[in-house]
C-alpha cells in the first residue's frame, strides 16, 4: 500500500508520553485496531512508521503528523475511527491521507507559548527580540556551542500571557523553549516564572501549510 500519513494531537495527559513510548503506542493502537503495519525486511524487522520532528515531553501539539504503511488496502476514513477508539487518554487521531509531499520539505512551525508570570513586559519583550542577534548556549551532540537564534525567528508576537512566533525547525532546529532560555540567559529580569508551548502549525519554506 502507499505511504499514509497521519495527522494527530497531543495534549493534556498525552504530552508526558516520551517520543519513544510514542512509537511503541502508535505500534499497539494499530494492532488493537486491527490495522496492519506493513514492517521492513532482514534480520530486525520494524514498523514502517515515522514521526515528523519529535516532539520534546510537556510540550503539546495540535498538528503531530506520522507517515506509515499498512500491509493490506484499507478505507482512509475507517483509520482514524478504528484508532481513536484505543488511542490512550491526549492523543487523538484527525485524520489519515496518502502521503505526497516529505518531510524534508518542512521548515517552519508556528507555535503558541503560554507564560506563568506577575511581568507583564509585552513592549520590554518586542524590544529584546528585535534585536540584531540572539545568541544562547544550546546542547548538541557534540556538546554545547552557541547559537544565534535571531535567523530562526521568521516572527514572535507578545500578550501579557504569553508569545506567538513562527520558527525554523529544520536547517536550522530552533527548539521554542530557547526562546525562553534566550530570556534567562539574557534578560532574566524578562523571563516568565514557567512557560509550556504547544505547536500549532507546520509549513514549507514558503509558508504554505504543510500536509
Amino acid at each position: 500500500m502507499d505511504k499514509l500519513r497521519l495527522r494527530f494531537t497531543k495534549t493534556g495527559r498525552g504530552i508526558y508520553i516520551s517520543h519513544l513510548d510514542l512509537m511503541r503506542t502508535m505500534q499497539r493502537a494499530f494492532f488493537r485496531a486491527e490495522l496492519p503495519l506493513k514492517y521492513s525486511e532482514g534480520f530486525n524487522p520494524h514498523a514502517q512508521i515515522s514521526i515528523a520532528m519529535p516532539l520534546s515531553v510537556g510540550t503539546a501539539s495540535l498538528c503531530e503528523l506520522m507517515d506509515f504503511r499498512l500491509d493490506k488496502d484499507v478505507e482512509l476514513s475507517d483509520i482514524p475511527v478504528r484508532l481513536d477508539a484505543v488511542m490512550p487518554e491526549g492523543i487523538e487521531i484527525l485524520e489519515a491521507y496518502r502521503a505526497v509531499r516529505k518531510f524534508r520539505e518542512l521548515k517552519w512551525l508556528r507555535v503558541r507559548g503560554d507564560f506563568e508570570s506577575d511581568n507583564k513586559k509585552k513592549e520590554q519583550l518586542e524590544r529584546f527580540f528585535a534585536a540584531g542577534s540572539i545568541v544562547v548556549p544550546k546542547k548538541t551532540k557534540r556538546g554545547v556551542i552557541d547559537m544565534d537564534i535571531k535567523p530562526a525567528i521568521r516572527s514572535i508576537s507578545f500578550s501579557d500571557d504569553g508569545l506567538e512566533a513562527v520558527v525554523s525547525v529544520q536547517e536550522p532546529t530552533l527548539n521554542p523553549e530557547l526562546l525562553v532560555q534566550a530570556l534567562n540567559h539574557l534578560a532574566p529580569a524578562l523571563a516568565p516564572e514557567f512557560a509550556r508551548f504547544t505547536r500549532l502549525e507546520f509549513y514549507d519554506e514558503n509558508m504554505e501549510m504543510f500536509r
